[in-house]
């Protein structure tokens, strides 16, 4: 398994998730609080004990039942139903707790996701809400896309949008991206062309 370095203790791995039957990302984030992993999905040996494990979406639990990981931090909107599969939030997220790393987390119009800031490597860590080039339903090449807005439950891609509108106030370099390749350079300028595009008026 190959880890790929994006930035200041920043990597990124990708692993086969049988259900979903694609390639799907996680992260790792080496911090003045210890190892970090996001969104964990099958993670080599040595990320198998990290002090913290943050989640952007409840579908990301993936493997994180299965480590040796002092906190888990979650949605205040997933608790119950991740406890109802086995991980237990340790921390939950509001609009204003503080994470470990100096971590940020923005809540999406998408019910308990969050998306992630990650100052120090100037990236976005991004669970279902958008997807990158290559990404199954309806795979494109357009560096990011918004989910399909079935994915959304009551919500619609203009609440979508408007919920991400704030994330263009950061200094974006990256998004990285669960599902689909990451957007290396050039993150805000890609986000802002989609958030703003014709069709999103």
């Amino acid at each position: 398994m190959e880890l790929e370095e994006l930035g200041r203790g920043l990597r990124r791995w990708t692993s086969r998730h049988a259900e979903w039957e694609a390639d799907v990302g996680s992260l790792t984030l080496e911090t003045d609080d210890g190892l970090v992993l996001i969104d964990p999905y099958e993670p080599p040996a040595e990320l198998r004990a990290p002090a913290h494990v943050l989640l952007t979406v409840f579908w990301h639990y993936r493997s994180t039942a299965a480590l040796r990981t002092g906190r888990v931090w979650a949605s205040r909107r997933t608790v119950k139903a991740l406890a109802n599969r086995g991980v237990a939030v340790t921390d939950p997220i509001g609009a204003d707790t503080e994470l470990p790393g100096g971590v940020r987390a923005y809540e999406t119009a998408r019910h308990g996701e969050l998306v992630l800031w990650l100052p120090g490597q100037r990236a976005l860590a991004v669970g279902d809400v958008l997807l990158g080039a290559g990404a199954k339903p309806h795979a494109t090449q357009d560096p990011i896309r918004l989910c399909p807005e079935r994915w959304l439950g009551a919500a619609t891609h203009g609440d979508l949008r408007a919920s991400l509108e704030p994330l263009l106030e950061l200094p974006v370099e990256r998004i990285l991206l669960s599902h689909g390749e990451p957007v290396r350079l050039g993150g805000k300028r890609a986000l802002e062309q989609l958030l703003h595009a014709p069709s999103a008026a």
